[in-house]
C-alpha cells in the first residue's frame, strides 16, 4: 500500500523518466554495428602499434561477423514470435558452419575454373547448400509465412557469408610480401567484404525462403520440389553467378565494345591482350558498374517481396512483429 502511495503521488519520478530512456535508446542493431564497430577500430589501431598477433583472430572474428550479425538483429526484429532466438541462432550457426563445409567439398571442381561455367557452378552450389540448410531449419515450425522465409533464409545467407568472411580475411593474412604477415590485407579485405555482405548471401538466401515459405504455407509442410521454388533458386544462382563473374564479363564487354583486330587475333590464340589505357578505364567502369546492377536487381526483389508480405498481412490481418 505504501509503495502505491507513493507511485501515485509521485507518477513523474518513474514512468516518464522510462519512456524518455526507452526514447532515446538506439535500435539494438544499431548498438551492436556502432559497438562492435568501435571495438574492432580499436583491436586494429592497437595491434598496429603493438604488433600483438594475438590480436588478430579477434580482428578476424569481428570484423568478419559484424555486418551480418547486425543485419540478423535488424531482420529478428521483423519476424514473427514463432523464429525464436534459438532458432535464428542455429539457422545462423548451421548456415554458416555446414554451408561453407558443403560448400567447399563440392567446389572442388569449380574452384580453380575462372569460366563463366565455373561461376554458375560455384553458384548451384552454395545457393543449394543454404537451400539445404534453411530447409532443414524450417521443418516442423507449425506455421509458415514469407515474412519468417525471408528472415530465416537471410540469416541462414548471413551465417555464410560470415563464416565465409572469416576464411577470406584469414586467407589475406597470409598474402605479404617476403613471407610477413600482412595486416593490413586482413583489414581492406573486411572492410570490403563487410561493405558488399548486405547484397550478397543473405539477400541471395532470403529470396529462396521466401519461395520456401510461401509454398510451405499453402500446402503445410515444407518442399524443395515445387516450381516456386525452382524458380526462385536459379533467379539466386543467376545473380550469384553474374556477381562472381564481374571481372570476366567486364573484360568481355570491353573487348567486344573495342577490341581491335590485333586484339581479337591474339584472344583467339589464347594470347594476352595489352589494353589500351582506354580501355583499361572501361573495364575498372564496368567492373564496379555489373555488380552495382547485380545487387540493385536483388535489392528490388527482396523489396517487391517484402511489399507482397505486407499486402497479404493486411487482407488475412494477421498481426506481426516484435
Amino acid at each position: 500500500m505504501a509503495t502505491h502511495a507513493i507511485l501515485t503521488q509521485y507518477p513523474t519520478t518513474f514512468t516518464p523518466v522510462a519512456a524518455a530512456r526507452r526514447q532515446h535508446h538506439l535500435p539494438s542493431w544499431a548498438r551492436i554495428l556502432l559497438g562492435g564497430g568501435a571495438l574492432w577500430l580499436a583491436t586494429v589501431v592497437i595491434t598496429f602499434f603493438t604488433g600483438n598477433v594475438n590480436l588478430v583472430p579477434t580482428i578476424i572474428l569481428v570484423g568478419a561477423f559484424l555486418v551480418p550479425v547486425t543485419f540478423v538483429a535488424w531482420a529478428f526484429r521483423r519476424a514473427d514470435a514463432l523464429l525464436t532466438p534459438s532458432k535464428i541462432f542455429s539457422a545462423f550457426l548451421y548456415g554458416g558452419v555446414l554451408g561453407v563445409l558443403g560448400a567447399s567439398v563440392l567446389e572442388a571442381a569449380f574452384v580453380h575454373n575462372t569460366s563463366m561455367v565455373g561461376f554458375l557452378g560455384v553458384g548451384l552450389i552454395e545457393e543449394g547448400v543454404k537451400l539445404l540448410v534453411l530447409w532443414a531449419m524450417a521443418r516442423r515450425l507449425g506455421r509458415y509465412t514469407m515474412r519468417d522465409g525471408l528472415v530465416l533464409g537471410a540469416t541462414v545467407g548471413f551465417g555464410f557469408a560470415a563464416f565465409e568472411s572469416a576464411g577470406y580475411a584469414f586467407q589475406a593474412l597470409f598474402n605479404a610480401q617476403g613471407g610477413g604477415l600482412s595486416l593490413l590485407g586482413v583489414v581492406e579485405t573486411e572492410l570490403l567484404r563487410g561493405i558488399l555482405t548486405p547484397f550478397g548471401h543473405g539477400l541471395w538466401t532470403a529470396v529462396t525462403g521466401a519461395a520456401l515459405f510461401a509454398v510451405a504455407a499453402r500446402r503445410g509442410r515444407t518442399t524443395l520440389w515445387a516450381l516456386p521454388v525452382a524458380g526462385a533458386y536459379a533467379l539466386v544462382v543467376a545473380l550469384h553467378a553474374l556477381w562472381d563473374a564481374a571481372d570476366l564479363a567486364a573484360a568481355w564487354l570491353t573487348l567486344h565494345l573495342t577490341g581491335t583486330p590485333e586484339q581479337w587475333a591474339r584472344a583467339r590464340e589464347g594470347l594476352a591482350v595489352t589494353a589500351t589505357p582506354a580501355q583499361l578505364h572501361l573495364d575498372a567502369l564496368l567492373s564496379f558498374a555489373l555488380p552495382f546492377a547485380d545487387a540493385l536487381v536483388g535489392v528490388a526483389i527482396v523489396a517487391a517481396l517484402a511489399v507482397a508480405v505486407r499486402h497479404q498481412e493486411r487482407r488475412t490481418f494477421t498481426p506481426v512483429g516484435r
